[in-house]
C-alpha cells in the first residue's frame, strides 16, 4: 500500500503507485496525486491543505473521504498510515514524506517510523533515491541498496545500543549510538545483502543509492 503526504515528490517515487494494492492520499497527498492524473483510493485527514473542489471531485469519482476534525491530536499523514494498516497493509510506502516548505512536518513524518507502536511493520518513506525505515530492539533488518549505496545510522528518543552491521565498510559489532553524535553517517554497503541490528533503544536507517562517492 501507498500513503501518499504533501512533501514533495520525484519522478521516480510515480513508480510506487503502479501495483499498489490501495493508494491513500494523507490530506495535501490529494493534490500532488492530481497532478499526476491519479486518483487515491482514500483521502484521509482534516482537509485544511486541499481544495474543496477537489474533495468533491474525488468523492465523486469514488474516492472514500474520511474526514478529521483539525483539532486532533494526530497529524493526516499519521492518520493515513494508520489508515494503510487498519486495512491489512502488510508493507506501507510513504511518499511526500520529505522536503516541502514545513520542515516540522518532514521531521514528524520521519520520527513516526520509528514509533514504538509500529515496531515489527514494514514502514518506509523513500524519495527518490532515499529510503528511510527503523529498526527497533531484537531486530534484524536486511538492508536493500548495492555496493556503493551509502546508510546512515541515527539514533532517536535516545542511545541505540548493541548496534551490529555487516556489509558495512566500516563494520560495528555491539557498538553503542549516541543521539545527537554523527558517528552512524555515511557508511557504505560493500556487500550485499547487508544488514543492520539492535538490541536497545531504535535507529532510523537512511539508505541513500550513491555511485561516485568520494569520502
Amino acid at each position: 500500500m501507498v500513503v501518499v503526504a504533501s512533501g514533495e515528490l520525484e519522478g521516480s517515487d510515480v513508480a510506487w503507485l503502479e501495483d499498489a494494492d490501495l493508494v491513500i492520499a494523507a490530506d495535501g497527498g490529494a493534490g500532488s496525486l492530481d497532478r499526476l492524473g491519479r486518483r487515491p483510493d482514500l483521502l484521509v485527514g482534516d482537509l485544511d491543505s486541499v481544495d474543496a473542489l477537489l474533495v468533491d471531485r474525488l468523492g465523486a469519482g469514488g474516492t472514500r473521504v474520511e474526514r478529521h476534525p483539525i483539532d486532533k491530536g494526530a497529524s493526516d499523514t499519521e492518520l493515513a498510515v494508520a489508515a494503510a494498516f487498519d486495512a491489512g497493509g502488510t508493507a506501507v510506502v510513504l511518499l511526500g514524506a520529505m522536503g516541502g516548505e514545513r520542515l516540522d512536518h518532514e521531521l514528524a513524518n520521519l520520527l513516526l517510523l520509528a514509533d514504538a507502536a509500529l515496531a515489527g511493520r514494514d514502514l518506509r518513506a523513500v524519495r527518490g533515491g532515499t529510503c528511510v525505515r527503523a529498526v527497533h530492539p531484537g531486530e534484524r533488518m536486511v538492508l536493500g541498496g548495492s555496493v556503493g549505496d551509502l546508510v546512515t545510522l541515527l539514533p532517536v528518543g535516545g542511545n541505540a545500543g548493541g548496534v551490529t552491521t555487516g556489509g558495512l565498510r566500516w563494520p560495528l559489532d555491539a557498538a553503542k549510538l549516541e543521539m545527537g553524535r554523527s558517528r552512524g553517517l555515511s557508511n557504505e554497503v560493500i556487500s550485499t545483502p547487508a544488514s543492520v541490528q539492535i538490541s536497545e533503544g531504535s535507529l532510523l536507517v537512511v539508505e541513500t543509492a550513491w555511485r561516485g562517492h568520494d569520502s
